[in-house]
């Protein structure tokens, strides 16, 4: 699939021909493999500089800890953190800006500050107001699925289905353009054994389904620590297997916390596909 992906801000980033990577900046006291290690600005900075010089595309900054077992944090905290970044980084020429946020005040406030992406981790169900803010600002959508805090349907593309539809009507009834929003199936988001997630990654087709670039979001997670045996700061190499399975599998989109093993993996499978193309058009002719 290849897509024109628009952003806030008059920004645009073309997906399909390559991969695309979003390098992830948390600023946060306790993220699951990175927490307290760009808590300050000058760290933060230096570290989206290091990510978009290894090849990434977009930072994802997040003011929020994600993980299963985080405690919530208020607004006013969320903002704290990750406002100033994204003002800094809105200075560095050509940066593309996502904010990981679910709720609308904060995904307002980081675009108003040069965030050109809002990445939902709730898929626009748990503060349905963030998709005004996306329609009134034009910022890229990425929906995320996620099965926490309600029942799943037994099968894992049916639920992907059911969540992702509700939500693609809520950004629809918001007034959001198909050409502004990525959908992303949300690994190891209430997919809680790697049985679960390897048999996303096996049926990952199935999503295309849907009508919408995809973006993948295994970096460093569980199930890849059972499968290597390896502790979150270790789960790179793993990490870009996954990557380069699901690039082949049609993902446009990859959400990482090491950019350079990635940019590299994900090189070999674009030129894999590049040379399977290739080959496929020479025997039709």
């Amino acid at each position: 699939m290849m897509r024109r992906w628009h952003l806030a801000h008059g920004r645009h980033i073309d997906l399909g021909a390559r991969a695309v990577v979003m390098g992830i900046l948390n600023v946060t006291p306790n993220s699951f493999s990175d927490g307290g290690r760009y808590n300050s600005l000058d760290d933060a900075v230096a570290q989206a500089r290091l990510m978009v010089g290894q090849g990434a595309s977009i930072i994802d900054v997040g003011g929020e800890s994600t993980g299963p077992s985080a405690a919530p944090i208020s607004a006013r905290e969320e903002q704290e953190r990750a406002l100033p970044v994204i003002e800094a980084l809105a200075s560095l020429h050509g940066t593309l800006i996502s904010i990981d946020t679910y709720r609308e005040e904060t995904a307002r406030l980081a675009v108003a500050a040069g965030a050109h992406i809002v990445n939902d981790v709730w898929g626009l169900q748990r503060e349905p107001g963030i998709a005004r803010v996306a329609a009134e600002t034009g910022a890229g959508l990425v929906i995320m699925h996620t099965g926490r805090g309600r029942e799943k349907l037994a099968d894992p593309i049916e639920d992907q289905f059911l969540f992702l539809r509700r939500s693609l009507e809520i950004a629809h009834e918001a007034g959001i353009a198909d050409e502004r929003i990525v959908l992303d199936p949300g690994f190891g988001f209430a997919k809680e054994t790697p049985e679960d997630n390897l048999d996303l990654m096996a049926r990952f087709e199935e999503l295309h389904a849907l009508g919408f670039p995809l973006m993948a979001g295994t970096s460093r997670k569980r199930f890849i620590g059972v499968v290597t045996g390896r502790e979150a700061p270790h789960r790179d190499a793993g990490t870009a297997a996954t990557s380069v399975i699901l690039r082949l599998k049609g993902a446009q989109l990859f959400r990482v916390h090491d950019v350079a093993i990635n940019m590299d993996a994900l090189a070999v499978a674009d030129a894999m596909l590049t040379r399977q193309a290739h080959l496929s058009a020479r025997s039709g002719q």
